[in-house]
Order: C-alpha cells, then sequence, then structure tokens
C-alpha cells in the first residue's frame, strides 16, 4: 500500500513538471495557435482547405515573443512580395518553363532586396503558386493566400501576446550549472594522478575529454541565445538586460575556464610523456597540487550556481561561497608554488611545464575573482546601454524626457506637500 501511494504521488510530480516544461507548453502553444488559426481561416477566407493560415501559424509561433513578432513580420513580406511580383508577372505572360525559371529570379532577387531573410524562398513559392493558376483566378489566389498568412501570423501574434512565453533562464542557467559540474569532475580525476605514476594514455584521454567538453559549450551558448531572447519584449521580465549580462559573462567565463582546463591536460599530458616511470610529482607536492585543483574545481561550481541564482539569498549564499573556495584555492596554490620551488631548484627538468601549470590556474582563478567580474559586469552594461543609445537616439532621448518630466512632476508634487505642511502648522 506505501508503495502504491508512493507510485501515484511520483506520478503526479512528473505530471506537475511537465506541465511547466518549456518544451511541453511550446508544443501546447503551437498546436492550439495553428488550430486556432485554421477555424478562424474557415469562416473567413475563400480556400477550401486554407492551410496557409495553420503552417504560417506554426512557423511564427516561436518559443520567444521577440522571434515571434519578427519571424511573422519577416512572413508577412516575403508572402506580400511575392503575391504581388506574381501578379505584375502574370498580367503579361503565362505559365510556362522560361516564365517559371524568370519569376522565380525574380521573386528571389526580390525577396533579398525586401530582406525576407529566412523566407527568402517564400517569396518564390508564393509567386509561382499564384501564377499556376489561371488569368481570371490570379487575382483571387493572390489575395486568399495573403489573407490566410495575415490570419496564421495574426493568430500567432495574439496568442503569444495573450500566452506569454516561457521564460528560458532557468534551462540555460542548467545548462551553465551543468557545464560548471563536468569541469569540476574532470579537474577531480586530473589531481587523482599527481602523487602517482601517470600513463600517457590516461593523461590523453583527459585531454581529449577536455576538448569534449569544450565543443559542447556551442550547445550552452545556443541555449543561452534562446534566453536572451525570451528576456526581450517580455512583460514578465521587468530587469531583462541585467540578466542577459549576467548569464552572458557568466558563459564567457566559463568557457575562458574551459580552454585554461583543456590547456591543464595539455601540460599534464607532456609532463606524464617525460615521467613514463616515475611520479608526475613528489608526494609532498602532488598533494598540494591535488589540493589546489580540487577547491579550484570547487569554485568553477559555486560561480556557476552565483551566475544562475535567481533569488538574493540564494546569491548571497553563492558569494559566501565562492570567496571561500578562492580563498582556500589561493592558499593551497601558494603552498604548492613554494614545493614546486624547491622541486626545481632540485630537480631542474622540465621546469617550464611546473611553471605553466602554475600560471594556468592562476588564470581561472582570476577570472572567477569577484571584483573582475564586478568590473565586468560594469563595462558590459555600459557597452549595451550605449550601443542601445546609438541604434535607437530617438527612443533614448524620449525616455530621458519622460524621466526629466516624473523628476519635475515629482518636484512639484514635493512643494505642494510642502507648503500645504506649513499652512497646516501656521492654523495650528
Amino acid at each position: 500500500m506505501p508503495d502504491a501511494r508512493k507510485s501515484v504521488q511520483n506520478a503526479f510530480a512528473r505530471l506537475v513538471r511537465m506541465r511547466t516544461d518549456p518544451v511541453v507548453v511550446q508544443i501546447l502553444r503551437s498546436t492550439a495557435a495553428a488550430t486556432i488559426s485554421f477555424i478562424v481561416a474557415e469562416r473567413l477566407s475563400n480556400e477550401a482547405a486554407p492551410l496557409t493560415a495553420p503552417l504560417t501559424a506554426l512557423l511564427v509561433t516561436q518559443v520567444t515573443l521577440y522571434s515571434t513578432i519578427r519571424l511573422s513580420l519577416t512572413r508577412v513580406n516575403a508572402v506580400v512580395t511575392g503575391v504581388l511580383v506574381a501578379v505584375g508577372f502574370s498580367a503579361l505572360v503565362g505559365l510556362a518553363w522560361w516564365s517559371l525559371a524568370s519569376i522565380i529570379l525574380l521573386a528571389l532577387v526580390v525577396g533579398r532586396i525586401v530582406r525576407a531573410g529566412d523566407f527568402v524562398v517564400e517569396v518564390a513559392i508564393s509567386a509561382m503558386l499564384v501564377l499556376g493558376v489561371t488569368q481570371v483566378q490570379v487575382e483571387s489566389t493572390a489575395w486568399t493566400r495573403v489573407l490566410d498568412t495575415l490570419i496564421g501570423a495574426g493568430v500567432g501574434l495574439l496568442f503569444n501576446f495573450l500566452f506569454i512565453p516561457p521564460v528560458w533562464v532557468g534551462t540555460a542557467g542548467e545548462s551553465i550549472e551543468g557545464l560548471a559540474r563536468r569541469l569540476r569532475q574532470l579537474l577531480l580525476r586530473v589531481s587523482d594522478g599527481l602523487t602517482g605514476s601517470t600513463a600517457v594514455e590516461t593523461a590523453a584521454a583527459r585531454l581529449h575529454e577536455a576538448r569534449r567538453i569544450d565543443q559542447e559549450i556551442s550547445e550552452v551558448d545556443a541555449q543561452l541565445r534562446q534566453a536572451e531572447e525570451s528576456l526581450r519584449l517580455n512583460p514578465r521580465v521587468r530587469e531583462g538586460l541585467l540578466h542577459r549580462v549576467v548569464l552572458r559573462t557568466g558563459l564567457d567565463t566559463l568557457e575562458i575556464c574551459t580552454v585554461v582546463v583543456r590547456v591543464i591536460t595539455r601540460t599534464l599530458t607532456d609532463l606524464a610523456k617525460e615521467r613514463t616511470d616515475e611520479p608526475l610529482f613528489p608526494p609532498d607536492t602532488g598533494a598540494a597540487l591535488e589540493g589546489t585543483i580540487s577547491r579550484v574545481a570547487d569554485a568553477i561550481v559555486s560561480f556557476a550556481v552565483l551566475v544562475t541564482a535567481s533569488v538574493s539569498e540564494s546569491a548571497e549564499r553563492a558569494e559566501s561561497r565562492l570567496a571561500e573556495d578562492l580563498d582556500g584555492a589561493r592558499r593551497e596554490r601558494e603552498y604548492a608554488a613554494q614545493l614546486l620551488l624547491d622541486v626545481v631548484q632540485e630537480h631542474p627538468r622540465q621546469w617550464q611545464l611546473h611553471g605553466a601549470l602554475l600560471a594556468e590556474l592562476d588564470r581561472i582563478l582570476d577570472e572567477l575573482d569577484m571584483e573582475h567580474r564586478s568590473q565586468r559586469l560594469m563595462e558590459e552594461l555600459d557597452r549595451s546601454a550605449r550601443e542601445q543609445r546609438e541604434r535607437y537616439p530617438r527612443l533614448t532621448e524620449a525616455r530621458a524626457r519622460a524621466r526629466r518630466a516624473s523628476r519635475r512632476s515629482r518636484a512639484a508634487w514635493e512643494a505642494r506637500r510642502a507648503a500645504h505642511r506649513e499652512r497646516t502648522g501656521n492654523r495650528r
């Protein structure tokens, strides 16, 4: 009986997670938008099976509101352009192989001119479909296709405004944390072999793993771009720019750390090739380096948790944990550096690899440093604000005027309030 109750609870928990999962939500939104657009098109369009409307709704109902608006305008632009090209062309010639080739060429060129983007081919498709009907049906077919496209785009836009797409920050945050944890596991495996003899094959395998993690950054970057788009024009988010900058700079830092970790594995592989029959380091030096790398690995995860923390209390705990990990890693690093110096002075073989290993660990610690991160955040915020002012000067000026008007209104209200208090005091 308890097992059955537990199974029911687990099934209910999975169902709740599915209802809030962004992928499931997007599937349901796309299906509903396409169905509604087909129902509307059946009532308004003259076409027997107005499938262009649900097709357009499927294409424009994207995972973010910004993408939906952009694709809606682009697709409508492409279809209208193709129809206009076909209407003008059909008034001169009929359908033949040379006229078909001519209209495809013309439509593709015009599509580039009007900046149809990914829907350049849609311009040629619309032109061909309209050209393929008889001269009597050209006008009816042309405007029916435009109407169906407008219905699909309109329903898709309206659906996204009424049912705002999910914010994909959580998914991007999970990817960033997953990347940091894979780096940590790799560093822990690297540190395990420092006190003994390491086979060249083992060191090379860790180098290949570091390269694989480096290649995975492109996937995390794609998810982060999707999260950044989900923050644009989204009324659920008030400080979208800050969220985007925090996540983007955090991923940039982890990308640098990934590259440095790959270089560390390269250094240790070269060292293993030179010391095939002996330990990489003396026992005490290897233990100190193992402790340093372990604390660096913990600091990378703490940094990722800090970057993706959405609640202020969680961010404070993550920041405190990161500070402790960085302090511990620096202490371990100084101790390991002194031991390495003694080893190099006694046995100066491959001294350059010892120095490279310390320099690589220093680079990671510098990238994870909180002062360095704060400075970079301010620089990115200033750069983003400057680019927005340069790109939209009129909007920036309008916002500045609105802020000045708000400050004047606030000052006038404060003055009236002070005068009222003074009059009230005098009466008393």
